[in-house]
């Protein structure tokens, strides 16, 4: 089993995360993962720098540790060949050590160039057409691809590795965990649910299987749903939520009535760290082998230093 840390870009600027991912590479951390949005769930959270900026400068910082977008919308903020050329760039830089997560994605980041935001059914058609796109400026030369959705006129890639990086592709349900497995490498998940990755492996899909666990470290259980509570109660809402809505003052809306109960429901609160342990087996024992920490505590060095100490040693 693989251990991630997700650097959460919506609740930390550009150096910090940096720094972040520094000290998890220390810690023994396997891979880190960086959430690419535009903006915050909520306001109160405060921040959202530039993704592949921040991965670019944590390659240049770091030697072994693994680098993985999760997730990245290559459809409407970004157009595919864009995310195609950044993502061989990252592999590059970053010695093969790029993994391109990619998603639907949500109206949160991608209203903001002004286009309209699809039906869910569109935008796995849309995710299906950039990942075409995608592979096809890998294989190199120029190249030309009309789709229902999606457009690409005389592009090439010229900077590419000799090894392209791995596509881990989000599977919130069967249909998209289908579509993983048909042309991605890997799957990315936020459920412990096995039957997502019986649709994976039924579509072809043989490759790594990541998985987020909502964890919140803070020195008492109570501290730990505080913070959650405060920063993190949007997770609560689901994903038919956290896809529609378009601004951060919209999660605050939507997530006003979450209880504290309702977030100690969701996170794994506080220090204890048997708690922490079920919750990642939970996962490993539903098959799933790339484990992220997503931690929404108030200290980002304490929980680190929980994993190096206390966490890490029994896995």
């Amino acid at each position: 089993m693989k251990l991630g840390y997700k650097l959460a870009a919506e609740a930390f600027g550009p150096e910090e995360l940096i720094r972040q991912a520094v000290r998890a590479e220390e810690v023994g951390f396997d891979f880190v993962e960086i959430s690419d949005h535009f903006h915050p769930w909520l306001d109160v959270q405060g921040h959202s720098p530039f993704a592949w900026s921040v991965l670019g400068a944590i390659a240049a910082r770091t030697e072994r540790i693994g680098l993985v977008t999760g997730v990245t919308c290559p459809t409407i903020r970004y157009h595919p060949a864009v995310v195609a050329q950044a993502a061989a760039t990252m592999s590059l830089i970053s010695g093969g050590r790029f993994t391109l997560g990619l998603g639907s994605g949500e109206q949160l980041n991608e209203h903001v160039v002004g286009k309209p935001w699809p039906s869910a059914t569109v935008r796995q058609e849309m995710l299906r057409e950039a990942l075409e796109i995608i592979r096809l400026l890998w294989q190199g030369g120029y190249r030309s691809y009309e789709g229902k959705h999606l457009r690409l006129v005389d592009a090439r890639v010229f900077d590419l590795p000799e090894e392209l990086p791995r596509i881990a592709v989000a599977g919130g349900g069967p249909q998209a965990a289908r579509l993983a497995g048909e042309l991605g490498d890997a799957l990315f998940v936020t459920d412990p649910d096995a039957r997502l990755i019986e649709a994976f492996t039924g579509a072809g899909g043989s490759g790594p299987l990541y998985a987020e666990v909502p964890l919140a470290y803070a020195a008492t259980e109570e501290e730990a749903v505080r913070e959650a509570h405060a920063k993190a109660r949007w997770a609560v809402t689901g994903w038919k939520v956290m896809a529609e809505l378009p601004n951060p003052v919209n999660f605050e809306a939507a997530s006003a009535t979450v209880r504290e109960e309702d977030v100690r429901e969701q996170f794994t609160c506080g220090p204890d760290v048997e708690r922490h342990l079920a919750a990642i087996r939970e996962f490993t024992e539903a098959g799933y082998d790339h484990v992220v920490t997503m931690n929404v505590g108030p200290d980002p060095d304490a929980f680190l230093d929980f994993v190096e100490r206390e966490l890490r040693p029994r896995l």
